[in-house]
């Protein structure tokens, strides 16, 4: 189906995109009709989780504020959890089944309530299970969908589950009315199966991190500011955490590189690799989702290692960015537009070690890096422009109805 008016941002190339002049941050206002927007394909609100669930949280919250009625599907372990949040209602599903089966069931499940409870608008986070879509376009609930990273091309799923990605990326046209694209350079990627007229780009957001007290990481974690590399990402061979780790531990380097995420004792061959690769500069703190511990991490960091290669722009770089960090990233197309001049690139892991030696011993190198990593970050991804191109291109999607 199209809508009655569409002023879309075509995603253009990947060298070239820009904020589009009617898309910015305005007054708020009351849409009179007050319509319904139901968000799918996350784990839910509030957010514990990681990028999906911070941007679900954050858009339900700024759309219920400006008066849209908000459901966010949330998967639960527990029954009898809340159904409403600051204002947002949360429609929870309990899985039955384990691991990736459960979270195709709740899917599923998450659709069919969609359709029996009805809504104006649909957003599905995520292309995991973009088949399911077609059940809200066959009775012409406009649904939109963000596409994510290139997800089948991750190292870590077996065959037959990036056989099953691949084929879901292809079938959101179908399930779709329209795409949206974090980065120009999957906007492009996606242009090879839909229109460009199709595909709108819209990147992630992340606040910009001032003044932070220094003392969640020093009782915490016993560091000392610019005194320690940070990493936060999950330890998987395409986030590069084995190239990260091998170069920082070539040498006795003077501070820690602190390597957030979780770690399998056993089982894992990667972590196995990744713990044989750590010298004891090397700390592996597991997974923190405090906000707080992590915002004082990234504000007090001499500098930021960011690995990875395959998908759009990364909560985790733009996060970076918004705290002033100097970055050292894998070279490559995703990164190089999201970073710009704030980051110093490698390749592998002798050129990483390189270029530790050279930021390590280059306070002013840092000091312009982390000036161009605030740049950047205003330039393109703060959370009120965001968030304010999303509300309008959601609002062209709804049914003209609902729009005077």
């Amino acid at each position: 189906m199209a809508p009655p008016r569409m002023t879309t941002s075509a995603a253009g190339t990947s060298d070239a995109w820009s904020w589009p002049r009617e898309i910015a941050p305005c007054a708020p206002h009351q849409p009179p009709s007050g319509p319904r927007l139901v968000i799918l394909g996350t784990r839910g609100i509030p957010a514990r989780h990681g990028g999906f669930e911070t941007f679900a949280e954050r858009l339900a919250l700024y759309l219920t504020q400006r008066g849209w009625r908000v459901t966010v599907a949330c998967q639960t372990e527990v029954r009898g959890s809340p159904t409403e949040w600051r204002g947002v209602h949360l429609r929870q599903h309990k899985p039955w089944s384990p691991g990736p089966l459960g979270a195709m069931e709740m899917d599923l499940r998450a659709t069919v309530a969609s359709l029996r409870h009805g809504t104006d608008i649909a957003l599905t986070l995520g292309y995991n299970t973009a088949v399911l879509g077609t059940m809200l376009r066959a009775v012409r609930i406009p649904h939109l969908m963000n596409m994510d990273g290139i997800e089948w091309q991750r190292a870590k799923w077996s065959r037959p589950v990036r056989g099953w990605l691949w084929m879901n990326e292809r079938a959101a046209k179908y399930g779709a009315d329209h795409l949206i694209a974090d980065h120009p350079c999957i906007a492009d990627h996606l242009a090879r199966h839909a229109p460009h007229g199709r595909i709108t780009v819209i990147p992630y957001g992340a606040d910009g991190v001032t003044g932070v007290d220094a003392d969640p990481i020093r009782s915490r974690l016993g560091l000392e500011p610019d005194r320690y590399v940070t990493s936060i990402a999950r330890i998987e061979p395409e986030n590069s955490i084995l190239e990260l780790v091998s170069a920082f531990s070539r040498r006795p380097r003077g501070i820690p590189l602190v390597v957030l995420g979780r770690l399998d004792s056993v089982g894992n061959p990667y972590h196995a690799a990744v713990r044989s690769a750590a010298s004891a500069e090397v700390m592996f703190p597991g997974a923190i989702y405090e906000q707080a511990v992590v915002n004082a991490l990234r504000s007090h960091a001499t500098l930021y290692a960011h690995g990875h290669r395959v998908g759009g722009t990364n909560p985790s770089l733009v996060e970076a960015l918004g705290a002033g960090n100097a970055v050292l990233a894998h070279d490559n197309r995703f990164n190089r537009w999201v970073a710009g001049s704030a980051a110093t690139y490698f390749n592998d892991a002798d050129g990483c070690a390189a270029a530790l030696d050279g930021l390590l011993a280059g306070p002013a190198q840092r000091a312009t890096m982390q000036r161009a990593a605030r740049a950047r970050h205003a330039e393109a991804f703060e959370w009120d422009r965001v968030l304010a191109a999303y509300e309008q291109l959601l609002t062209q999607w709804l049914p003209a109805r609902l729009v005077t």
